[in-house]
């Protein structure tokens, strides 16, 4: 019987490293977490800092003119409406936003799953009563997914809350299908995309009511830097969390301005996307999801390591780890970190009843020795722990 072959290791993508701030004595394999701005970006960010202490006056005036041209170079780049965008700062925030738009009534049900991000989970639960539904994370494909999210549907479910792309389990669960039948259903549809700007080549996803995603993650932005989409029906009834002197403009611009806050990295962000575009999209995908696989197919090898199905595209893949191991945030935490100050390896632990999980990233500044490094490591750590 012939052995299983070593996977193949991708090249270095040209020139990678040498664009990012990153400590090089450190693996850096968590770039889904919070993301890492480029040289080229950075530079334009300090470059507009300079600007606006230099007259103050004069660039808090040409505030609004500047985020809306910003926001048209983003908006062709994804591929959407500029009139339906808005620059926020993040993920969370683009949650209370939607939510606090959608009118809901006593009784009313918004359905999620047991993979979104706390914190925009509870976004909707300060509206109304949350039903969770449980996606089994080793449910083969994007198919199971949908009937699994449709079965849960009640007569009182208004709003569906799903991930474009999971941050823990990295796979696809807003696909084009789910968000056409819910719709047909008469539910609202609200889409974390925060992973995907910069890593799908179509980011946003397209029939969501709201959509909102992170471009400090995955599109070389500084961080702070998020969008929300609108769908045309529901743009009248988004107010901005806090009032400004710009609300009788309407969304898009009520939301985004906030008097004398920091707005150079909404206006270097435009930089990161080109950046991607000069790099070529295409080839800076498919090395960062061909690095993900490579460090995932390294992991599988661990006994006790057990691969979950993933979305092909996806930059990102996870692993189950052992029972016992990571069941509780706070193990999680304290797994993560001892793996940081022992190896000098940032990665993803996320937490599960059972046995949590393990999810590496791909980009252009990682190497293979880094997957390999990790790998060789983490038996010794498993079995001590």
């Amino acid at each position: 019987m012939t052995a299983p072959s070593a996977p193949s290791a991708p090249p270095a993508f040209p020139g990678g490293p040498g664009l990012f701030r990153l400590d090089p004595a450190v693996a850096h394999l968590n770039h889904g977490s919070y993301g890492a701005v480029p040289l080229p970006v950075l530079e334009a960010q300090e470059a507009l800092r300079a600007e606006a202490h230099a007259d103050p006056d004069a660039f808090f005036h040409q505030v609004p003119a500047r985020l809306a041209g910003a926001r048209a170079r983003i908006a062709a780049r994804l591929g959407t409406d500029p009139d339906g965008l808005a620059f926020i700062s993040n993920a969370t925030e683009g949650a209370n936003l939607a939510f606090a738009a959608i009118p809901l009534a006593e009784g009313d049900e918004v359905l999620v799953t047991d993979h979104g991000y706390g914190t925009v989970t509870a976004a909707a639960a300060r509206r109304a009563r949350v039903t969770t539904v449980a996606l089994d994370p080793h449910l083969p494909d994007e198919d199971a997914v949908r009937e699994t999210v449709l079965a849960a549907l009640t007569p009182r479910t208004k709003v569906a809350l799903l991930d474009h792309v999971s941050s823990p389990t990295a796979r696809l669960v807003a696909g084009p299908r789910l968000l056409a039948e819910l719709s047909a259903r008469g539910v609202t549809t609200v889409v974390d995309g925060a992973h995907t700007p910069g890593m799908l080549a179509e980011p946003v996803a397209a029939g969501a009511d709201f959509w909102f995603g992170n471009l400090h993650k995955w599109g070389y932005a500084p961080s702070g830097t998020a969008l929300l989409a609108v769908s045309p029906a529901h743009r009248a009834a988004v107010r901005a969390l806090s009032p400004s002197w710009q609300d009788h403009h309407g969304f898009p611009r009520s939301v985004e301005f906030r008097a004398t806050a920091d707005y150079t990295g909404w206006l270097a962000a435009p930089g990161g996307l080109d950046l991607i575009e000069r790099l070529g999209a295409d080839a800076v995908r498919s090395h960062n999801e061909a690095l993900a696989a490579y460090g995932a197919e390294l992991l599988a090898e661990i006994p006790g390591l057990t691969p979950l199905p993933y979305t092909p595209g996806v930059a990102m893949r996870s692993l189950l780890l052992p029972p016992g191991t990571a069941e509780t945030q706070e193990a999680a935490a304290a797994m993560r970190e001892e793996l940081a100050a022992k190896l000098r390896i940032r990665v993803l632990i996320w937490a599960r009843q059972g046995g949590g999980g393990i999810r590496v990233c791909g980009q252009i500044y990682n190497r293979a020795e880094e997957y390999e490094r990790l790998a060789a490591a983490l038996p010794a750590y498993l079995r001590d722990a």
